[in-house]
């Protein structure tokens, strides 16, 4: 591999590698601090945050921009043995490159596909990563100086010499163990699960006594909110679009159903939106969700027609294609609403009004919860859920 060659290689790489350690922080903030909106988030099309936060911004847990970190170091580990490795690696590395690039683009294809055609949605920094890596692909391919069809033997030779080699061996073996304890420790969607498993009766204990300590030293908001002889209510502030929302509405509906049949009327939600779309919110100074005012105004009508229920859950079934035409025909065909452009304005007028109150109780990001006036930015994980609905109804005598 000549000079210029390897410094073009590994300029593509760097700035593949710069792209995706911007998207794995952009991911981290995602799941730190629901709600957030990232540099790249320019508006419903163009919005890094829709990816990583749909169902393709991660493989079997593992976000995918963690992965496409550890691939670009892995090349230009390749790319470093070319320079300073035995004489077979310096020979063989341009076909290396070449060998992860072809998995690297097929990889990449795919992601611009799932993000191009069916979330219809531009990531910015993935563009970045698509042309890294299918520059790399095109230039190690066309300068690898022999047959492809030889890479599986000289690879096969190059992982003998490695073995041999004990300053290679333990720089592969950091590699490994850094991937591993990257792949173990970055934390997972949201942490809105069960308790860790095998979890000892004394730590879940500890756990709850630790829990019920945050909750009683939270400061209590006034909401304005009928309780209606409910002795817990939950006012949610939600957006349809908002994937935080579709996660902990889906987590919740069972443990709230399971509530409302053990305590009948002693759980109360209230359901208030708070659009990303500036047409139903002026606090906003881009669109972020192109679809939101339809949405929580199809919620709206198809509440009165007694579908509302059904409606929530389609939005938030399909919350990743959501468009304005695909939320009128759901009106239509869900929620039995056949009027909808003829009530649409009323229903803004009337979304507006849970904005202006989202304003008054200092509501930023969605989801936000108000259980019993204590204010929860993107919701609790489920355990403590049940743990705080628990300690609501012992102290309102309805739980001994």
């Amino acid at each position: 591999m000549t000079k210029n060659l390897r410094f073009l290689l590994s300029l593509l790489a760097l700035a593949g590698l710069a792209s995706a350690l911007a998207s794995l922080y952009v991911h981290f903030q995602l799941l730190a601090q629901p709600g957030y909106l990232s540099f790249c988030d320019v508006n419903a099309t163009v919005s890094c945050t829709q990816v990583y936060q749909s169902r393709y911004g991660s493989l079997a847990g593992i976000p995918v921009a963690l992965l496409g970190v550890l691939w670009y170091v892995a090349v230009l580990l390749v790319l470093a043995g070319s320079r300073w490795g035995w004489p077979g690696l310096r020979e063989n590395g341009t076909g290396y490159i070449f060998l992860l690039s072809t998995a690297g683009l097929g990889f990449v294809i795919y992601m611009a596909y799932a993000s191009l055609v069916l979330l219809r949605t531009v990531c910015l920094m993935c563009v970045v990563t698509y042309i890294a890596v299918a520059a790399l692909f095109i230039i190690s391919g066309t300068r690898t100086p022999y047959p492809m069809v030889t890479i599986p033997r000289r690879l096969l030779q190059d992982a003998k010499a490695a073995l041999a080699s004990p300053a290679a061996l333990a720089l592969i073996l950091v590699f490994l163990v850094g991937a591993t304890a990257a792949i173990a420790f970055f934390p997972r969607g949201g942490g809105l699960g069960p308790a860790p498993a095998g979890e000892t009766q004394a730590a879940a204990a500890d756990r709850q006594t630790e829990f019920l300590k945050f909750w009683e030293a939270q400061p209590r908001l006034q909401v304005p909110v009928s309780a209606d002889g409910a002795a817990v209510v939950i006012v949610r502030f939600s957006d349809f679009q908002c994937p935080s929302c579709a996660q902990t509405y889906k987590e919740y509906k069972s443990v709230l159903a399971r509530y409302n049949a053990q305590y009948p009327g002693a759980v109360r939600i209230v359901p208030k939106d708070f659009p990303l779309e500036r047409e139903c919110n002026s606090a906003l100074t881009r669109d972020i969700h192109i679809a939101s005012c339809d949405a929580a105004a199809a919620s709206r009508a198809a509440r009165a027609k007694g579908r509302g229920e059904a409606m929530d859950d389609w939005l938030y079934n399909n919350y990743v294609s959501l468009t304005p035409a695909s939320v009128r025909q759901a009106a239509a065909d869900v929620g039995g609403v056949t009027d909808f452009d003829a009530q649409y304005p009323s229903l803004v007028t009337s979304i507006k009004g849970d904005v202006a109150l989202a304003a008054v109780l200092g509501v930023k990001v969605t989801p936000t919860f108000f259980i019993n006036g204590v204010k929860i930015e993107g919701g609790l994980p489920v355990m403590y859920l049940e743990m705080a609905l628990q300690q609501e109804l012992k102290k309102a005598g309805k739980l001994q």
